[in-house]
């Protein structure tokens, strides 16, 4: 029973955690298993094979943690960074910065680079930070791709093209947590050398599961890395590698069933067909929100983020106020505004299990959200906008032809 009844379905439209798949939801619904019976090592040694192909790599290793997207940041830093390391940052949004708070509370020397929400990370200021640093100071260049309090996605093939200019041998670690599985993401060809997501985004599971990826670059910084970890620390992943039994602590049973139910439906439906598919969904979501007569809080398009938008509202209206409505009317959840953005945007989240007809409905119970707080908007503008956009884009189900 649901703790709030409403009748049908929810409609889920923020940037995680996301709709959950019935294949999904079916493959989790078990009892609890022995995690040290042979079924639950083979179940691992595939999931840990078929996860780096999300990530693109070849050459990487895999974690996979009970946690979230936190707890994935803190393993990241902690196995390959030392307390009193320099690190660069990027303060871009609430995410970000919320990343550079656990970075200063583990007490690395961080270098913040800000830009206005709404916009990128500053590239130049890095190219000059780099330049100026011939001693080779900055141990780690830390970055989110996609900034999920304002829809700003970040050009990781720049950040490495800089790197490999400046030949600086910094570590490059990215917050792929609202990213991975639905942008594109290369692991090995951009250099990442440690990416993270969590299962609540684009794998469209529940929250509980941090997926680390490293490169044996972080390997082999992990072994002289002097940050404290104990729950997090690779070192225990690895040695239970090599006994084949995977794993130093107790993993959720469910979950591991979830994602290889989910990683299934991924490969069914091809990664590359995924990723073209969320790029569908943000185009029709921005070509709604122009017909709408309304801003994209992210400033230039080559930010624009296929898997949340966040839409700037008239100063007389508060956002907060169109979130609280569509949950309380329309049984549709939309993302506040967070922070510098409070009460200034609204999110909407395009991202995981998620099709065209039903980000049409979204777009829909929006249209009566604008005017129930007394925008101007001419119902059926932006749905009519996004349905041109997609009739003449939606492929044929690959699985149907």
């Amino acid at each position: 029973m649901d703790y709030v009844y409403g009748p049908g379905r929810n409609h889920l439209f923020v940037p995680g955690p996301v709709n959950i798949p019935e294949p999904v939801i079916r493959a989790m619904n078990r009892n609890n298993e022995d995690y040290r019976s042979p079924a639950i090592p083979a179940l691992t040694k595939t999931l840990l094979e078929d996860v780096k192909k999300i990530f693109k790599t070849t050459s990487g290793t895999p974690f996979i943690i009970p946690t979230t997207g936190t707890g994935a940041w803190e393993s990241a830093l902690t196995n390959t960074l030392s307390p009193g390391d320099r690190i660069v940052s990027f303060l871009i949004g609430q995410f970000s910065l919320l990343w550079i708070d656990q970075q200063q509370r583990l007490n690395f020397n961080v270098d913040v680079v800000e830009s206005e929400w709404g916009q990128g990370a500053n590239l130049d200021v890095l190219a000059a930070k780099l330049a100026a640093d011939t001693a080779h100071t900055i141990k780690a260049i830390c970055i989110v791709h996609n900034e999920t309090a304002t829809g700003v996605t970040n050009n990781l093939a720049n950040v490495r093209r800089l790197l490999d200019e400046y030949r600086h041998p910094a570590l490059f670690l990215v917050d792929g947590v609202s990213s991975i599985c639905a942008l594109d993401f290369r692991m090995d060809e951009w250099g990442v050398d440690v990416a993270l997501t969590g299962s609540q985004k684009a794998l469209s599971l529940p929250t509980g599961m941090g997926l680390v990826c490293a490169s044996p670059k972080a390997l082999e910084a992990s072994k002289t890395a002097k940050s404290v970890r104990v729950f997090f620390d690779w070192s225990d992943y690895l040695k239970f590698y090599k006994l084949g039994t995977y794993w130093p602590y107790t993993p959720s049973i469910q979950l591991l069933y979830g994602l290889r139910a989910a990683l299934d439906l991924i490969f069914e439906e091809g990664l590359e067909n995924v990723i073209a598919r969320h790029n569908r969904l943000g185009t029709a979501t921005r070509l709604a929100v122009e017909a709408w007569g309304l801003k994209n809080c992210t400033q230039k398009e080559e930010w624009f983020s296929d898997t949340v938008t966040a839409v700037l509202v008239p100063p007389y209206i508060d956002s907060s106020e169109i979130v609280r409505r569509a949950w309380k009317r329309y049984n549709l959840s939309l993302g506040l505004g967070l922070n510098k953005v409070a009460g200034k945007v609204f999110r909407i989240g395009h991202l995981g299990n998620l099709n065209e007809l039903q980000l049409l409905g979204c777009l829909a119970g929006v249209e009566m959200l604008l005017k129930d707080v007394g925008y101007p908007v001419k119902l059926g503008s932006g749905v009519a906008a996004a349905s041109a956009y997609l009739q003449n884009n939606i492929p044929l189900i690959p699985s149907r032809i």
